[in-house]
C-alpha cells in the first residue's frame, strides 16, 4: 500500500460524495440546488464530485437522470466528475449490451452457472439477444414470479433489480428487447465507462479530534475485508466483467468494514448501496434513499462533514 497521505500536499478543495440516485431527477435536481447554496460559490466550482452509483431503477425517471449526469462536465467545466458504478448499473448496462468484453475472452454466458438455481424464481429474461447476456443483465430484465419483496414490504417492479421504471423511462415495456435500441448511444457510452473504483489522495477530513488528510477510495459498495486490498483494486481497476457477482458493487456484509491493512494508512472509504446512512470512523456510506420514494436523497462534503439532503430547505428560491 502507499505511504500516508502527506498534509502539506493536502489541497483545500471541497470534495462531494452523492449517494444513490434510482431514477429520481426531481430530487437529484433539489439536491444539487442545495449543494449549490450551501458552498461558497468558489468551493462550488471547483469542487470534486463523486457518484456513488446506482443510476436507475425503481425511481420513474432513470432517462433524465442519466441526461443530468451527462450534462455536468460541460455545464461546470472547473468541477471534476466521478460517476462510480453500481450493481443496477452494471446490470442496465449488461442488458443493453454496453457492458466491456470479459478480458479473459470468455463468452457473458459462463456467468449463469453461479446463479442458475435461481433463474426459474427470478424469471430471467430469455427474449432476443438473451444467449451471450451476463447473468445480472438477465436477472435485471427478466420477470420475478414472486411479486412481493418480503424484505422492503412492497411488491417488486417488475424485477429483482426493480427494473421496470427504467424500461418505462425510455418508452418501452418491462422486459422488451427494444431497450437496447431506445437508450441513446450517449447513455449507452457512459454506462460503459462507469468506474468500479475512485482513489484519492490527500482530502481532508474533520472530525472531533480536529482535520486529518486522509486517502479516500470510493466504490458503490465497498472493499472485502477478507481480501487483498491490492488485488481487489486491480480487479476493479480491470472491470473484470467475467466475475458473475462482482462483490465491491453488490455485496453486503462482507464490504461493510474497512480492511485492516487500510488503518497503515488513514484511508476514507465511501460507498452507497446499504440503504442507510451510516458514518463511522474512515468509513462513510451515503445512501439515505435506499431507492424508495419516501426518503430523501444525501450527500456528504469534505471536509465538513456536512449531510445535505434533497429535502433541505436552504434558500427561499
Amino acid at each position: 500500500m502507499s505511504s500516508a497521505s502527506d498534509s502539506s500536499n493536502c489541497t483545500n478543495r471541497v470534495v462531494i460524495c452523492v449517494g444513490d440516485l434510482h431514477g429520481y431527477i426531481s430530487k437529484l435536481q433539489s439536491l444539487w440546488s442545495n449543494l449549490q447554496y450551501r458552498l461558497p460559490a468558489s468551493a462550488f466550482e471547483s469542487a470534486l464530485v463523486i457518484f456513488l452509483g446506482d443510476y436507475c431503477d425503481r425511481g420513474p425517471g432513470t432517462r433524465l437522470v442519466l441526461d443530468f449526469l451527462i450534462s455536468l462536465p460541460s455545464r461546470y467545466p472547473n468541477q471534476t466528475h466521478v460517476f462510480l458504478c453500481g450493481n443496477h448499473d452494471f446490470a442496465f448496462a449488461a442488458f443493453v449490451g454496453a457492458l466491456p468484453p470479459p478480458p479473459d475472452g470468455s463468452p457473458f454466458s459462463a456467468t449463469w452457472a453461479e446463479f442458475q438455481a435461481n433463474e426459474e424464481r427470478e424469471g430471467w429474461f430469455k427474449g432476443t439477444g438473451y444467449e451471450n447476456m451476463h447473468v445480472q443483465g438477465r436477472r435485471w430484465g427478466g420477470c420475478i414470479k414472486e411479486r412481493f419483496n418480503a424484505k422492503k414490504g412492497m411488491d417488486y417492479k417488475g424485477s429483482i433489480y426493480d427494473a421496470a421504471p427504467t424500461f418505462e423511462s425510455y418508452g418501452v415495456p418491462h422486459g422488451s428487447p427494444n431497450l437496447a435500441k431506445a437508450v441513446p448511444e450517449d447513455h449507452k457510452k457512459f454506462l460503459s465507462n462507469l468506474a468500479w473504483v475512485h482513489e484519492e489522495d490527500n482530502v481532508w477530513i474533520e472530525d472531533s479530534k480536529g482535520k486529518h488528510c486522509c486517502k479516500l477510495m470510493a466504490v458503490h459498495a465497498g472493499l472485502e475485508k477478507a481480501k487483498g486490498v491490492e488485488n481487489q483494486l486491480k480487479q476493479l481497476k480491470a472491470k473484470d466483467t467475467s466475475i458473475q457477482k462482482v462483490e465491491a458493487l453488490s455485496g453486503r456484509k462482507n464490504v461493510w468494514e474497512i480492511p485492516k491493512e487500510l488503518a497503515e494508512t488513514p484511508t476514507i472509504i465511501v460507498s452507497g448501496h446499504h440503504g442507510k446512512l451510516h458514518i463511522e470512523g474512515l468509513r462513510l456510506i451515503i445512501d439515505e434513499g435506499g431507492g424508495l420514494e419516501q426518503n430523501p436523497l444525501a450527500a456528504i462534503i469534505l471536509p465538513t462533514m456536512e449531510i445535505i439532503r434533497d429535502t433541505n430547505v436552504l434558500s427561499a428560491g
